[in-house]
């Protein structure tokens, strides 16, 4: 049955699970759900939205503790546009950081947490306290931990002044600020007795929301950092209850696998997995995955497609899904190319324009999101594929 947001938000607080792993696709919701979800555990006395939406660590000391798109808010570029020259990361002022890293003096950990998912020579710098003066030529103070810098270091202790990081090893900076207050808090919160823990700033976690950590690492890096996220779960002794929602089959993948795993550590029936899955009518609806066996990603989004294919509402995105579904089985089969796969014509060749269209609409700079219309020959290309493959290598009929 489809449900609005606020009511997968509410399914999800009464299922009652120590953990709650939920795939979707980009644009299905994730965010906004992490947003219910909060509005429901910890509800604005009036209702209203401010700053604390965008600052964790105040709402972690009350009943729940979010990563998602919001927290990367709190970080913006200084670019030094006049001299290109001073890259700076600026933080915008909130308690998430200043816990973790004034409070608790966690920058070392921050700075080895991050270059083991990217490089351990890309360093982190976290500016003190200086004076300077403003374009009015008045003197501010510019606060400790308000502003990073990142180098490149050498063997020989030098490096290579400052540089402006990738989006991807940005978002990896800021979800290892995360990951760092997450340790912290488990540590706080595994010492049974309140009176006893070095701090009582979390009494009162409920939750921890994870939406789509790190997506830009590398497969091994994502492997690791899964692994990590799923230890420190499973280390957790308090009733601190988690959700995380991704997009990364990958990362849902090795998830599912720790935690399901029977080590003794951690009791499975405790675990529960899902798709969301969104409508046009704009509702959704989470659909459980079942117990003994991993996400099979490549069949979902065969079942994705061809339900486009039956409903007439086919994108070039789906070009995407196809090229998806034809690399993953190329790899299990052992072949070289994925468009060893495609039908082959009476000459024993494959058909040229086949490949190209699928080329062509899956490396579009925008192929997962878009939603460009197909002329009716290119639908009627990717019906015919779809139904050769499935013919081809007898795929099981998804059911309706």
């Amino acid at each position: 049955m489809s449900k609005t947001l606020t009511e997968i938000a509410q399914q999800l607080k009464e299922a009652n699970k120590k953990v709650q792993l939920i795939y979707a696709f980009n644009g299905t919701g994730k965010t906004r759900l992490s947003r219910e979800f909060k509005q429901l555990i910890a509800p604005k006395a009036d209702g209203s939205e401010d700053d604390e939406e965008a600052d964790p660590s105040e709402l972690s000391r009350n009943k729940i503790l979010y990563y998602n798109a919001l927290t990367e808010d709190l970080f913006y570029w200084d670019n030094d546009l006049e001299l290109d020259a001073e890259h700076k990361l600026k933080i915008q002022p909130n308690s998430f950081t200043d816990w973790v890293l004034k409070d608790q003096g966690q920058d070392q950990n921050i700075i080895t947490t991050f270059q083991r998912y990217t490089n351990d020579k890309l360093t982190p710098r976290f500016n003190v306290e200086r004076k300077e003066k403003d374009t009015d030529d008045k003197e501010i103070t510019i606060k400790a931990f308000s502003e990073v810098t990142f180098s490149m270091e050498s063997g020989d202790e030098s490096h290579s002044g400052n540089l402006k990081i990738s989006k991807g090893e940005e978002s990896n900076f800021i979800w290892s600020i995360f990951y760092t207050l997450l340790e912290l808090v488990i540590y706080v919160l595994n010492v049974p007795e309140p009176t006893d823990r070095e701090t009582n700033a979390f009494d009162k976690l409920e939750y921890v929301f994870i939406d789509d950590p790190v997506s830009s690492l590398d497969e091994n890096h994502l492997i690791e950092l899964a692994v990590d996220v799923a230890q420190l779960i499973k280390s957790s002794e308090s009733d601190v209850k988690f959700i995380i929602t991704t997009h990364n089959p990958l990362f849902y993948n090795v998830l599912h696998n720790e935690l399901n795993s029977d080590d003794g550590s951690y009791k499975k029936k405790s675990f529960e997995k899902y798709r969301m899955t969104k409508f046009d009518d704009g509702t959704y609806q989470l659909i459980s995955q079942p117990n003994d066996s991993p996400f099979s990603y490549h069949l979902y989004l065969k079942s994705e497609l061809e339900k486009a294919i039956e409903s007439g509402q086919v994108s070039k995105y789906h070009f995407n899904f196809l090229r998806n579904i034809l690399e993953k089985t190329s790899t299990f089969l052992g072949y070289k190319k994925w468009g060893d796969l495609l039908p082959r014509t009476d000459d024993g060749k494959t058909n040229p324009y086949e490949a190209r269209i699928i080329n062509i609409s899956s490396h579009s700079k925008h192929a997962g999101e878009e939603v460009a219309d197909l002329t009716e020959d290119d639908k009627r290309v990717l019906r015919y594929l779809v139904n050769e493959i499935n013919s081809m290598y007898r795929f099981q009929q998804s059911e309706s």
